[in-house]
């Protein structure tokens, strides 16, 4: 019969929540509190969200560890994304972890995406404890809250134990948590104590050889590929000879080079790792996320993490623009490839294939917002590229078509409910549920194809004149629902090369909404506008004005150019059709046709109007 023992001295937990209900602020104050800055040591705000994009966008993209040290007991905390776009973040985390703390804000209540890591943790069997956070906001409603997350367990088929869960309220900012929401905590300490107390310590069988499920990947410049991973099993040392099971079952033999565990946000030196702990290995170069690392004498696999298939499509491939190689370091199509396989080995989400064209590739993922950041990162990486509309992934089942499908929640003001839900039924959204909370805001589910969503964020907040809210979550694959215009405008498109002039922009704006200024350059093919008719029209952005004799009153007046709103990635992406692509460089983000040449373009349409 197999033992069973626990390690005592370490606590394994993943923090979940939906975006900006608080996780990383909380974090901050755990650290704080936890003893592992001095007093008077300055920090920065949250800690935890270490690149740039996170801390540019308030939001955490990859899941990242990190430990503290309470009443001698080391907890090591696993920092998740709350974006359901970054859902295999989410997927690897759970398998490091025994326990979960899940975030919820006081006033907004569960939303989707706190739906989709609940609905992670509680598949994975783990321990939950509710934190319901910003206590203090003027607009809490902790027992409406409180409610709406048993309501979201029972939804969710929680057992009885799960539903069982301990109760904590908190304000994140002030480092404050309590176990009642009208009295007024001092620090995190009975936060900690509950995580000590309520979640399970890891088990383990004392008698089973060394055994580490790899959960992530990172890339030090002195010890090269990292494998991080938690030890179910066994215990290891540095210089150990070890062999790593991949995918295909081949028994990979690699060396222990050095073994670190983490320390606060960073990592310490270890001879010896204990099961249950999350370390760190180094020296250790064909290993992939999901890979079971283990002893030669008793290799055992592990399963494998599983990740959600994905649902969204982009073509990535080389820039092709006359302004090519311009601003960028990396234009090369193997440059391109060797850094998206970079990507496949440290993001489980995403995929890649190769395409007929050897300089194009299809990257598959679970959102537009997920690729989004992978193009911003590869940017600022030094690379240029050109990259196609999102496209859904489509499976065929029973002679049928069928597409991915969202759960959409719209919350907004009374007031733009008519536009919104005009909008999304010409998108084959189905309205399915309709919340008046009397406050003049209401709640409306939909349910609406994935594509639906594609370049609707933006004309969303314009229509709800930014004040609305909008979250979606994944809902399978349903039949389907038929074909919609994904833009009711053209495009403005340069039939030459050359620089922008203020006179023939300032002649071009009645045409439509422009994207360029004067001197930017212009090439053919470049989108330089949008169109307020729904067609293409060939333009000339480098027109400049005719000098006569004659000067009369009024002629030589200077021209007053409509401010141009610089096009985000995001936006630019939204924006294209399916025969358009962004072209990304370092520097710039600018809209073009997929064929450049007029003449190629009018000929193609001829042919297209023919076989019609």
């Amino acid at each position: 019969m197999k033992r069973t023992e626990r390690s005592e001295s370490i606590r394994n937990i993943a923090i979940i929540a939906h975006v900006d209900h608080g996780k990383t602020t909380l974090v901050d104050a755990m650290f704080q509190q936890s003893g592992l800055f001095r007093a008077n040591q300055e920090v920065d705000d949250r800690l935890m969200d270490n690149m740039d994009l996170e801390r540019e966008r308030g939001i955490t993209i990859a899941a990242k560890n990190c430990s503290v040290v309470w009443k001698d007991v080391k907890i090591n905390i696993i920092d998740t994304p709350g974006h359901a776009d970054f859902g295999g973040e989410v997927e690897r985390a759970m398998s490091m972890a025994d326990g979960a703390l899940l975030l919820v804000d006081a006033s907004e209540g569960p939303l989707p995406q706190t739906r989709f890591v609940l609905k992670k943790t509680l598949e994975a069997g783990l321990k939950v404890i509710v934190v319901i956070n910003k206590i203090d906001r003027k607009d809490a409603r902790a027992d409406e809250v409180l409610d709406e997350i048993y309501d979201l367990f029972i939804d969710l088929d929680a057992s009885e134990d799960q539903l069982e869960f301990p109760l904590l309220y908190a304000i994140g900012r002030d480092g404050v948590a309590q176990r009642d929401p009208d009295e007024r905590g001092e620090n995190l300490h009975v936060l900690m104590d509950t995580i000590v107390d309520e979640v399970p310590p890891p088990s383990y069988d004392p008698d089973a050889p060394f055994q580490m499920l790899v959960a992530d990947l990172s890339y030090s410049d002195y010890l090269g590929r990292l494998a991080i991973g938690r030890i179910f099993n066994g215990q290891a040392r540095s210089n150990e000879s070890l062999v790593c099971i991949n995918s295909r079952g081949e028994h990979l033999p690699l060396k222990v080079s050095k073994l670190q565990a983490y320390q606060g946000t960073g990592f310490r030196e270890v001879n010896l790792a204990e099961p249950g702990d999350i370390v760190v290995l180094s020296g250790i170069e064909n290993v992939k996320i999901g890979d079971t690392i283990c002893t030669k004498d008793a290799p055992v696999a592990l399963p494998r993490i599983n990740v959600d298939d994905p649902t969204v499509s982009m073509r990535f491939s080389i820039n092709t623009s006359p302004l090519a190689g311009k601003e960028g370091k990396f234009v090369q199509s193997a440059k391109i490839r060797e850094r998206l396989h970079k990507e496949t080995l440290q993001n489980v989400a995403i995929r890649v294939e190769e395409t007929d064209d050897r300089e194009t590739f299809l990257v598959k993922g679970r959102g537009e917002f997920q690729m989004a950041i992978l193009i911003e990162t590869m940017r600022r990486e030094g690379f240029e590229l050109c990259v196609g509309r999102p496209e859904v992934i489509y499976k065929r089942e029973d002679g049928k078509t069928l597409e991915p499908m969202e759960q959409l929640f719209v919350d907004c003001n009374e007031e733009f409910m008519g536009v919104v839900t005009e909008k999304l039924s010409i998108r084959k959204g189905k309205m399915t549920n309709l919340v008046n909370n009397g406050k003049g805001r209401v709640r409306i589910e939909f349910s609406v194809p994935s594509r639906a969503l594609i370049g609707y964020r933006d004309e969303f907040l314009t229509d709800t004149k930014g004040t609305g809210i909008m979250n979606s979550l994944f809902a399978g694959y349903d039949e389907y629902r038929g074909e919609f215009p994904s833009r009711f405008t053209g495009s403005l498109v340069s039939d030459r090369a050359g620089v922008g002039v203020a006179y023939a922009l300032f002649n071009l704006e009645p045409r439509g909404h422009l994207f360029i200024t004067p001197t930017d350059p212009v090439y053919e093919g470049m989108i330089v506008g949008e169109h307020n008719k729904d067609t293409d029209l060939n333009v000339n952005p480098c027109k400049e004005k005719k000098l006569t004799n004659m000067r009369a009153s009024g002629k030589d007046d200077s021209v007053i150019l409509s401010p141009v709103k610089p096009m985000t990635l995001e936006a630019a992406i939204h924006f294209i059709r399916d025969d358009e692509l962004v072209e990304v460089t370092p520097k710039s983000i600018r809209l073009r046709k997929a064929v450049l040449s007029a003449s190629q373009r009018h000929t193609m349409r001829g042919k297209k109007k023919k076989m019609a």
